[in-house]
């Protein structure tokens, strides 16, 4: 029996680490919306689709890389308050299955529209980041991960200093915590609401960026989305914290397991394997590692 290699463990937790990130800014725009309307959005997988084919398709047209961008931006904030405004707000005070099985309908829409708009074909998306592995102490490093994990942990910096230290992310703090009292103190929840879902989007928009550079554009690019949802499981809903360590203990097993697992049931853990932790853990520990515990009086 070969003996334990140290450098190779560390490379594939390493990369599995990496991974996790970009699981986790899959996870946040979840909580976003989760933590201020109590909504589990499964139109974000189709929205990160949206974004990245429109992007792509602007640059292959020739619109210039930092303009196509920001005008992807503006379309995915536009149809984050469209969402809000036209679904969602009419639903307030529906049971939850309603507001699921709704965003569930507009995945489906905007997937319909993405197509009907920019066609099915398949896109490669070239962000400028050669895929040529770092060694650092011997641990070779893929170069785009270490990109993909900078980027995702700079918006995470970037709205948790948005949600902190500004007025509309002081309301956010407030409706996430107690709708009724931020109502109470005069804070106006559907601005709120507008402004998480633009948020969202944006989220969405450069997720999309990082995943179809990896996978490529295509439509099974909003499958990512069932990849945030083990993450979910682990962290807690209502989490951003919560988000990002699940997506980090979920990229490094599904890695290691795959890894060091994988032979002895005939290889492909990695794609299931995330799913067993999950359940495993809802078991355990329902609301997840930082979720908030649900008390009802009877």
């Amino acid at each position: 029996m070969a003996g334990f290699d140290g450098l190779f463990f560390t490379e594939v937790l390493v990369g599995g680490l990496l991974s996790g990130v970009m699981y986790s800014l899959v996870a946040i725009g979840f909580v976003l919306i989760y933590k201020t309307s109590g909504v589990l959005n499964f139109s974000q997988g189709a929205l990160l689709l949206f974004a990245a084919l429109t992007f792509v398709s602007l640059v292959e047209r020739g619109v210039p890389f930092a303009l196509a961008f920001l005008v992807t931006f503006a379309i995915m904030v536009v149809i984050g308050i469209a969402i809000e405004r036209t679904v969602l707000r009419p639903l307030t005070n529906k049971p939850p299955i309603t507001l699921f099985m709704a965003t569930l309908g507009l995945s489906y829409i905007i997937e319909g529209a993405a197509q009907l708009l920019w066609g099915t074909q398949v896109h490669a998306l070239d962000l400028g980041i050669e895929d040529v592995p770092y060694d650092i102490a011997g641990v070779f490093i893929s170069q785009f991960d270490v990109f993909a994990a900078l980027t995702a942990a700079a918006m995470v910096g970037l709205l948790s200093a948005f949600f902190r230290y500004t007025r509309i992310g002081l309301g956010f703090r407030a409706v996430a915590d107690d709708q009724l009292a931020a109502l109470a103190v005069g804070l106006k929840l559907p601005w709120i609401w507008a402004s998480v879902w633009a948020a969202a989007g944006l989220i969405a928009l450069v997720a999309g960026l990082l995943w179809g550079a990896r996978l490529g554009v295509q439509f099974s690019l909003s499958l990512v989305v069932l990849k945030a949802l083990p993450v979910l499981v682990l962290g807690g809903f209502d989490s951003i914290l919560g988000a990002i360590l699940g997506g980090l203990l979920i990229g490094a097993s599904e890695k290691l397991a795959e890894v060091y697992l994988g032979d002895y049931f005939g290889g492909g853990i990695e794609s299931w394997f995330a799913y067993v932790v999950a359940l495993a853990f809802l078991l355990i520990r329902p609301s997840g590692l930082f979720g908030q515990k649900l008390v009802e009086r009877v």
